[in-house]
């Protein structure tokens, strides 16, 4: 049954940052859904279930700490190997420190690509919610100079096969209308401007269509982007990062959801980072984790 109360993961995240105070915050209020939150339980206290996953290193808030980054991914497989055994419903990620993992040796881009490695997922997609938009990528973090060569047609065709399926399977919408932005401004300029959007995007869309997924475009992003479009629209697939997700975090103020289609379990996590600076004076604003948790269960 749709919001049957089920057990739901939430990971701390990185120590250091703002997961830890956000979680026990969220940990304490009324949910509709059962909560355990994963972590260390001395940096936990106040939440009513723990998952204890023990620290390398005390925490300092505000001071990362490379010690600490294996317990950041321990976390994670917990909650991975928790979903995929059925034992958790769906999983809800607190901000994690790229940089720090890295710094221990560790190569990680993030937490939707490290999901879909663990999970067996071939290919995921990055999703973010809010503010009365979907906004899909189809490259995630990566420089920009690397996102051209990035973007193939077998790729593109594959977001928009995962956010068809998902955007059924998830959101229960019977047929979803996706709209993609070009790569290059005014999508190429016929060729003038770069032939990805001719050579590379524009045939993954006929090829979708063509299996009955209503996607169009390539649209350039300075014209797709604007009221009378996306009211008609169920998910926008951008091209990169910082294409398509700025537009969303300002209609979302702060209270974004990211959602990670195409794996075998839910998992929604907060659009922002860890927020060192705010890291134990209380300040953290919980909104964007509070979506999280709400959308997951919207989910189950």
């Amino acid at each position: 049954m749709r919001n049957a109360r089920r057990l739901i993961a939430l990971t701390s995240g990185e120590p250091a940052g703002i997961g830890p105070e956000l979680c026990v915050r969220l940990a304490q209020q009324p949910l509709s859904a059962d909560l355990v939150v994963i972590g260390d339980r001395t940096i936990l206290e106040g939440c009513p279930r723990i998952e204890h996953v023990p620290l390398a290193r005390a925490r300092l808030p505000g001071r990362l700490d490379p010690t600490n980054a294996r317990y950041v991914l321990a976390i994670l497989d917990r909650a991975i190997r928790g979903c995929l055994e059925g034992e958790y419903a769906a999983v809800v990620t607190a901000p994690v420190q790229k940089s720090v993992i890295n710094d221990a040796g560790i190569a990680f881009t993030g937490h939707t690509e490290y999901l879909a490695e663990r999970a067996g997922a071939s290919q995921v997609v990055m999703m973010l919610v809010g503010g009365g938009l979907r906004v899909a990528l189809a490259t995630t973090h990566l420089p920009l100079a690397d996102v051209p060569r990035s973007i193939t047609t077998p790729g593109v065709l594959g977001c928009l096969r995962i956010i068809d399926a998902d955007l059924k399977r998830r959101f229960r919408i019977a047929r979803p209308r996706i709209l993609v932005a070009g790569l290059n401004p005014h999508s190429g300029e016929s060729g003038h401007l770069g032939r990805e959007d001719i050579e590379v995007i524009a045939p993954a869309i006929a090829s979708a269509a063509r299996s009955g997924i209503d996607a169009k475009g390539p649209i350039p992003a300075d014209t797709l982007f604007v009221p009378e479009r996306l009211r008609e629209v169920d998910c926008v697939l951008a091209m990169y990062h910082d294409q398509g997700l700025p537009v969303l975090k300002y209609a979302s103020f702060g209270r974004g959801v990211n959602v990670t289609l195409g794996l075998p379990f839910i998992r929604t996590s907060v659009d922002h980072g860890t927020a060192l600076d705010l890291a134990g004076t209380g300040r953290a604003d919980a909104g964007s984790l509070e979506e999280a948790l709400k959308l997951a269960i919207e989910l189950l």
